[in-house]
């Protein structure tokens, strides 16, 4: 334990990292399992004239996939936020997670793909993407969703330089772009994904939801941190 304390901690605090990986499970869990209740339902197709206008750019699956690092860097910074702070992020990401499952059952989603330009190496790859990604549970994108958290849960936060600030919204903004772009998406995933996670952040910021979070994951803490709260006022 101290040598984890010692040199784990410093990087990855030790208590974020089983809601960390909780969230994770959760998501893929969201991901599949809907994919799998829904397989053989009637799915929906929102591609309009703006999505056709958007031409397929192979090189941003660059920016699609390269997200992931985004991803984990975020995630663990938020993880060194105050304790309260990153309980109240878990909680929104948790519930933006379910709130895409009920989409996902109640609302299949779909797309067609259009062909694609002549051999290269992003070609290639868009191509083994599609291979392994159907094109379904496309509303709201997850892609853009957990972006948008990376970055509004670093967003106005002390001791966060506001220069990363910025370069994060700029990189949420261009994985959403990406989703364009590679076709994964269409632009009404993109804006559902955006008022999801920005309705889930205030909301887990105006209540006290994350305190059931907090117990679960720290139920001895949380038991304490309430008669404290409670001795104060």
């Amino acid at each position: 334990m101290k040598f984890l304390k010692k040199y784990v901690d410093p990087w990855l605090r030790l208590y974020s990292i089983l809601p960390l990986l909780s969230a994770f499970l959760f998501n893929d869990l969201i991901y599949w399992g809907s994919m799998v209740l829904a397989k053989n339902r009637y799915h929906y197709d929102f591609t309009t004239e703006l999505d056709r206008m958007v031409p397929l750019v192979p090189w941003t699956i660059i920016i699609y996939l390269g997200c992931y690092i985004f991803w984990i860097v975020n995630y663990i910074i938020i993880g060194h936020l105050e304790k309260k702070e990153f309980y109240r992020f878990i909680t929104a990401d948790l519930l933006s997670r379910f709130l895409c499952g009920v989409f996902f059952l109640l609302l299949p989603t779909t797309n067609v793909r259009p062909p694609l330009p002549a051999d290269s190496i992003f070609t290639g790859a868009i191509q083994w993407l599609w291979s392994i990604d159907a094109p379904v549970n496309l509303f709201p994108s997850i892609h853009c969703l957990v972006s948008w958290l990376c970055y509004v849960g670093i967003r106005g936060k002390k001791g966060i330089p506001k220069w990363y600030q910025w370069l994060s919204c700029g990189i949420a903004l261009a994985v959403c772009v990406s989703t364009q772009t590679t076709k994964q998406h269409y632009f009404v995933d993109v804006i559902g994904a955006i008022v999801i996670a920005e309705g889930c952040y205030w909301l887990t910021h105006h209540t006290e939801w994350y305190r059931a979070v907090m117990k679960v994951f720290e139920p001895r803490n949380a038991d304490q941190k309430r008669k404290l709260e409670k001795t104060d006022g």
